[in-house]
Parts: structure tokens; sequence; C-alpha cells
């Protein structure tokens, strides 16, 4: 008789067209095959309205296509691009500061809030105008974090540092390049068009200049679905098939924002850890591999999606009723991340991750993969966890992660008259001043 699921294996709500677009590239290494539970909304965490816990949904034409808002809010109790409706083209980049005291940093902060605030607005960069005839939008999204080094005796912050916040370290199959990890200060850009991303980096690097020196950078986007569901990846599977409840006050309270009851620094509430990893797919020995065995190792079929004793791709996989694993192995990519058992749900995490190609290597072998982002409340509790439980797992064979870092994204800017990190430096200015 099969024994109904506990609070931690519920199933995920029934998609109503709106969660189309959060469920993003799923990031293999240290992914949560995570459920959506189904929970209602909860108290909202003072300083936030109700309306901020849910991201807008994108509407649709009669024939079906999605219809991105023109703007996305830039002003908010946290930041635009975690629960923001993902679109289609992204660039990542991660900066070392070039300042030496708080001066310099606040001056910093302030002025990319300010130029950050402008082209959220659809304000378009000066290169740009040249080249275009008419405003078209773009449903930016500009979404900034700091690494553990700007914690450090420099700015008077360390003292400060979000409590899981720290280099990221190199898990048991990484391959991790130092040139293409970490940062000081981590930029998401998000936008319907690749060009308004490039544009966007321009215009920063202009208000910028001497302030910021790159560290590494990744262009990125989602591939469409085909023929419908979930978006695939290069490896020729549907990604991103399920994630936590961002409808969901409860659901995001618990697993991917900082609140009161975190333990952590006042200024961090409304803050949530970001998790940026470089994979590379070895696409080559991964096409001699049987589909049967391909399947085998994600626990999913490749066509549909669906899980290997299930029909339909948002069909849970049953666990208990397959105890020996006969038809979902154990070390499935599936099993390994998420293993419904009690005490596991709150390792899952929010997906928002993107597919690269820059060409080909030196071994005329192409180079594409995925730009795996994770949000989640804490990164050892979470994303760490994940990774530790899919070490060695068949699927390693097939993927390498190379770079990233782990980020801390601040809180929103609340109005006008606020700034990217004004709380933590107001909290960390010497007495006196």
């Amino acid at each position: 008789m099969r024994r109904e699921r506990t609070g931690e294996e519920r199933d995920p709500a029934p998609d109503d067209g709106r969660r189309d677009f959060l469920r993003c590239a799923a990031g293999f290494a240290g992914t949560a095959a995570s459920v959506g539970l189904a929970g209602g909304a909860a108290a909202v965490p003072a300083g936030r309205s109700a309306q901020e816990a849910a991201p807008a949904p994108y509407g649709r034409s009669d024939d079906g296509r999605r219809l991105p808002p023109d703007r996305v809010p830039f002003h908010g109790w946290a930041q635009a691009g975690i629960v923001t409706p993902q679109q289609l083209f992204a660039g990542f980049v991660a900066y070392d500061f070039l300042g030496q005291d708080r001066a310099a940093l606040t001056k910093l902060l302030r002025r990319l809030t300010e130029r950050c605030r402008v082209l959220a607005a659809g304000v378009k960069p000066a290169d740009e105008k040249v080249a275009s005839e008419r405003s078209t939008p773009d449903s930016l999204s500009l979404t900034v974090g700091v690494g553990a080094s700007l914690f450090d005796d420099r700015f008077g912050l360390a003292g400060h540092k979000p409590r899981h916040l720290k280099a990221m370290p190199a898990f048991p199959d990484d391959r991790l390049d130092p040139a293409r990890c970490h940062g000081d200060l981590s930029l998401q850009i998000c936008a319907e068009h690749p060009d308004a991303v490039v544009h966007v980096l321009r215009d920063l690097a202009r208000e910028t200049e001497g302030m910021l020196r790159p560290r590494w950078r990744m262009d990125a986007f989602m591939n469409p679905s085909r023929p419908s569901g979930s978006p695939r990846n290069f490896l020729g599977f549907k990604d991103g098939i399920v994630n936590p409840d961002t409808y969901s006050a409860d659901e995001v309270d618990r697993l991917l924002w900082v609140t009161p009851r975190c333990g952590e620094p006042e200024w961090a509430v409304g803050g949530s850890y970001q998790a940026l990893r470089l994979i590379r797919f070895h696409t080559e020995s991964w096409e001699r591999v049987p589909v049967s065995h391909q399947e085998r190792i994600f626990g999913r079929r490749k066509a549909s999606g669906a899980p290997l004793d299930g029909v339909r791709e948002n069909d849970p996989p049953d666990y208990d009723a397959d105890p020996d694993g006969r038809k979902i192995p154990f070390d499935s990519h599936i099993r390994l991340a998420n293993p419904r058992r009690r005490g596991t749900d709150d390792s899952r995490f929010l997906r928002r991750s993107y597919n690269y190609s820059t060409g080909f290597d030196q071994r005329g072998e192409m180079d594409l993969g995925l730009v795996f982002v994770g949000y989640q409340q804490n990164l050892e509790r979470q994303f760490a966890t994940v990774q530790r439980r899919l070490r060695h797992e068949p699927l390693s064979r097939f993927i390498t992660p190379f770079g990233g870092g782990y980020f801390f994204v601040l809180p929103g800017v609340r109005d006008r008259d606020d700034w990217f990190g004004s709380q933590l430096m107001r909290d960390t200015r010497p007495r006196g001043t």
C-alpha cells in the first residue's frame, strides 16, 4: 500500500503556465532536483510587502508566445533577477575592486546604483542610441553581489561578513581555473536581447572606469523549448523541470531569502546567496553513450523529460515504490540531488541557469556547457550539501566545473534615496563618523 507523502516530499503544484520561464536550465553539478511545495502565502518579514514576495508572471499572446514586460522594477525589498521570470539572454561578470578605502567603495556602490537605476528604467546606453531607430523593450534586470574577498581590512567590513560567505571550494569532481573563479563583486545582467547585455556592460565599464577590473566573464542564453515544456541543455535533456515555488512567501522565506530569523547581520536581510558555476560539457564522449544509458544517468527520459517511472516531465518520481533502484538508479542525478527523504527538503534551492557556447578549443572540440546559477538562504545547507551528494556521480564523467564563485547578493535598493550596500556601509561606519 502506497503511504502518504510527508511534507518534505509533496508533489509540485500543477503548472499554470506562469512558471514556464522560471524553470531554467538546471546546473548538473550541484543542482537540487527540487520539488516546489504547494503551500500558501505566509507572513511577510518586516519591511517587505506581500506583493514583493512573488514575481510578476510573463503574459501570453493569443498564439502562445511569451510577452515579457517592457521593464523589470528596479526598486524593491530584494534585487531583481532572482525571482524575476527568466529572460532569454544573460551576461555574468566578476570584478576585482581597485579602491583601497571605504570612501572609494562607497563611491563605487553609489555610482553603480545610479547607473543601474537609469538603465533598468529603459534609458538606452550611449553606444546603443546611435544604432536604434526606436526603443525596444529589453526587460533588463541587473543583480549585484559581493564576494568574501571584499570583507577584509581594507574597508572595515571584516566583522560584518554574511555568515556562510567564503571563497568557493573545489569539490571532488572540479577542475577549477583560478583565473575564472571568485571576485570582489559579481554582476548578473539579464535581458530579452543579447546586444542589450553587451551595451550595459560597456556602459557600466565607462561609468566605473578605474574602479573595477574584470576578473572573468561569460555570456549565456536559454535554449528554446522544443517542441514544448522545459528548455533543453546541450546534453539534449530537459532541465529545470521543478524549482521551489517562488509564488509562495513561506517557500522563499525558508529556502531563498535571508530573513531576520537567519542569524545574519542585520544589513543582510533581503539578500540571497549566489552560487555561480561554469560547467563544461564533454559532448563528444556523451554522444557515444546509448540513449538508454544516458537516461539512467539522469533518471529521466530524454524525449519527454519524465522520470523513468513517470509519463510527463512534471510527474514526481516515486522512490518509495522503487526501493531497489530498478527503475531510477540510486546513483542517477535526480535521485542523488534530491533523495526526497525526510530532512532533505531544506537543501533545495532556486536554479536560474543558462547555456553557453564559446566555439572550439585547441583540440578542435566544442567548448559549450552551462552557467549554473543557484540562489539560496544558506550555501552550506543547500548548494554544498547537494554537491556532496553528487560526488563522483556517473554524470561527472561528462561534465567539468572549471570556474565561478560564491557571492552574496545585496538586499534590494528600496527607493531613489537608497543604494547598493547602503545599510552595510552604515552599519560598519567607525564610531564618531
